[in-house]
């Protein structure tokens, strides 16, 4: 806080904003996107029925989720970044023009 003998010294200008997406919350969003479309792709087709034909190994359905996860995962968040930068392009260029007061208090020199 001020004391009374502090200066204050004061200047108007003017500042633009614009909003912007939250990258991460995008991220997220994507994120659970890639996690909801692997558990379709795992229960609508069913790949653990023969074993693999290069391997000789029979997956499980967990397996198989798990592959599937790691390829839908990142495709979801990629996707999610997409989509924010886009919107941070359209959305972004629209900007509010503002008045901004700065305040400087200077503590005056003790004697």
């Amino acid at each position: 806080m001020a004391s009374p003998e502090s200066q204050p010294r004061s200047g108007e200008s003017v500042v633009h904003t614009r909003r912007a997406p939250k990258f991460g919350v995008f991220a997220a969003l994507g994120a659970m996107a890639g996690l909801i479309a692997a558990m379709i792709l795992a229960t609508v087709f069913n790949g653990t029925d023969d074993p693999s034909p290069y391997t000789q190994v029979e997956y499980s359905a967990m397996q198989v989720f798990g592959f599937i996860v790691l390829w839908c995962v990142p495709a979801g968040i990629a996707v999610g970044m997409l989509v924010a930068i886009i919107l941070d392009r359209t959305v972004g260029r629209k900007t509010h023009e503002m008045r901004a007061v700065r305040e400087i208090a200077e503590e005056a020199p003790e004697a």
